[in-house]
């Protein structure tokens, strides 16, 4: 008789998501791994790797009570929509939906309600998993959404359901409670679709990013395996030991690969809810948090708090940050307020899972001076390992290495996406050439350092010329009295297009736009960093710069309103 060398469990053996959620119960599972802390209450809840283990399990075993059917490679299972914050439960829905052959969406609730409603019907959403505090935002949009979800399932720190119009409307707990702690994970294709996530429709309507488990399976290898050898003295090793303060909304593209990353680590999870200063300051001295990762808007905001010096942030050694730009004077006004760490800078985007480039001193730069060494923490940065990364002219060639040539950003490698949910047309416009082109403007040093300069639809053209926004919003942060800088083309008779800035000072500031302006000709203009035609003709300083859901200057809100911002304006000559 034949024996079967069953290949699927070894040549063949899928990379799963699955992995990433055992190991933590398997080798620590009496330590406290999962802490939660209620932003509304301040309440705090704690589980073992063991106890968050078993509630997982009992989310698979809910979810087929539920009559979630799995998919296989090619079609989608059951999607599972999410509108909830960075809670216990949803880090528990964040593995239990995908491992058990579900699709999890998690739902941006920062987005406009009409798009959110648009997001749940284009992925035909079989439940919808929502926290307590957003009860209001779901019955808002029940009526328009009710003939494609099925059932709801109501998440709350509190017993009992809320008196609702929502129908089919189920007590998370309660199911939760009914199941049973173990569950057998199937043994699934690694080609199966995991997440279904939507692009943030600043450009038209959301799009949907589909990602498979061998996707999420490598890019979180090669993100760990990257940060095992990088040398540079200020860019946080990963570790068992690590405490990470999940900042970044876990509705946000698989929250910067934090969930899968640091739970395959076991390294302690610290979830707050949402952010607020005050409980990103409490969190870190309370749970002794040494890494985080931000949007530049939360940089802002801890600059801005006044009582950040009475709490001991000392545990805090790393910040990542991503959605946007790393400015050098932000980094520069944060790390002087919270000495000890250090921020980098990073880029990816939905379509990539999201992340592809980060920012790190290469092994010759290590005796550089430490002003020198910022600089470069603050590029965007090199490609990640396992991922093909470049910069491209209009033929599709790379541009040359001189910091100063521009092209567009394309992309290829396992995690990104191959094609948007039931969107060919948006697929074309994308996928061309052998690359994903991302519609990002950027430039490449002579250290093969990858620089964002804009979005192709945010460069300002200027005669013939372009004058990038990112390079200007930040120079301007340099100056010690700008907090946040977004610089906008408006028209222009003669040029075409000239540069508006809006300003926002630090606190009790007293400086003005011609201050402003002075500071750009002095650090920009005199040491050659930009050419006079490049300052902004216009400058209005501001109490708020709009920003969008993900923490990025919303310069489409900018233009929609911008005769106030003309109005208030003062012309430089």
């Amino acid at each position: 008789m034949e024996k079967k060398t069953y290949p699927e469990y070894s040549i063949h053996y899928p990379l799963l998501l699955t992995t990433f959620m055992k190991r933590p119960a398997r080798v620590y599972p009496n330590e406290i791994g999962v802490v939660y802390r209620n932003h509304i209450t301040g309440k705090y809840y704690r589980f073992t790797w063991l106890e968050w283990y078993h509630r997982t399990c009992r989310l698979a075993n809910l979810l087929q009570s539920l009559g979630i059917k799995p998919g296989k490679p090619g079609v989608l299972g059951d999607r599972v929509a999410t509108l909830a914050l960075n809670t216990h439960r949803h880090f528990e829905l964040y593995f239990a939906v995908p491992c058990s052959g579900a699709v999890l969406h998690p739902i941006n609730i920062r987005l406009a309600q009409d798009h959110i409603i648009y997001t749940i019907n284009h992925a035909e959403d079989s439940v919808i998993f929502f926290d307590d505090t957003l009860l209001e935002l779901v019955e808002g949009i029940y009526d328009k959404i009710k003939d494609t979800v099925k059932k709801f399932v109501y998440m709350s720190d509190n017993p009992g359901l809320p008196t609702t119009k929502i129908k089919n409307l189920y007590e998370y707990e309660v199911l939760l409670a009914k199941e049973s702690d173990e569950f057998e994970w199937p043994h699934l294709h690694e080609d199966n679709y995991a997440s279904l996530c939507y692009t943030t429709g600043t450009t038209g309507l959301p799009k949907g990013a589909m990602f498979t488990h061998r996707a999420l399976y490598l890019q979180t290898l090669h993100l760990i395996a990257h940060a095992s050898f990088i040398n540079d003295p200020s860019y946080a090793l990963l570790g068992e030991n690590i405490v990470f303060l999940m900042i970044t909304p876990l509705y946000h593209v698989h929250a910067w690969c934090a969930p899968f990353i640091y739970g395959f680590l076991a390294a302690k999870l610290v979830l707050p809810g949402t952010f607020t200063v005050e409980g990103f300051c409490e969190l870190v001295q309370t749970e002794k948090v040494t890494d985080t990762a931000v949007v530049p808007t939360i940089l802002a905001l801890l600059v801005e708090y006044e009582e950040l010096d009475q709490y001991n942030l000392s545990s805090l050694t790393y910040v990542r940050v991503g959605g946007g730009a790393l400015p050098l004077g932000l980094k520069a006004k944060v790390e002087k307020k919270i000495p000890g760490f250090s921020a980098t800078s990073g880029y990816g985007m939905t379509e990539t899972a999201p992340t592809t480039v980060r920012s790190f001193v290469k092994k010759y730069m290590i005796d550089w001076p430490k002003e020198r060494l910022d600089e470069v923490r603050v590029k965007t940065g090199l490609p990640i390992p396992g991922i093909e990364v470049e910069v491209v002219d209009e033929n599709g060639k790379s541009v040359p290495h001189d910091n100063k040539t521009l092209g567009q950003i394309v992309i290829r490698g396992p995690w990104v996406i191959e094609k948007y949910f039931k969107n060919p047309e948006k697929t074309a416009e994308v996928w061309y050439d052998g690359w994903f082109h991302t519609g990002d403007v950027a430039k490449v040093d002579e250290d093969d350092f990858i620089i964002i300069a804009d979005r192709m639809k945010d460069v300002i053209r200027s005669g013939s010329e372009m004058i990038p926004t990112v390079l200007l919003e930040n120079l301007a942060t340099m100056a010690n009295f700008v907090l946040e800088a977004a610089i906008v083309g408006v028209p222009d008779e003669v040029w075409g297009e000239k540069p508006l800035a809006l300003i926002k000072l630090i606190a009790n500031s007293n400086k003005t736009e011609d201050d402003f302006i002075e500071f750009l000709k002095v650090e920009g203009v005199d040491k050659g960093k930009i050419t006079k035609w490049m300052l902004p003709k216009l400058v209005a300083i501001v109490d708020e710069v709009p920003k969008t859901s993900v923490g990025k200057y919303n310069k489409r809100e900018i233009r929609r309103n911008i005769r106030n911002y003309l109005d208030i304006a003062k012309s430089i000559t």
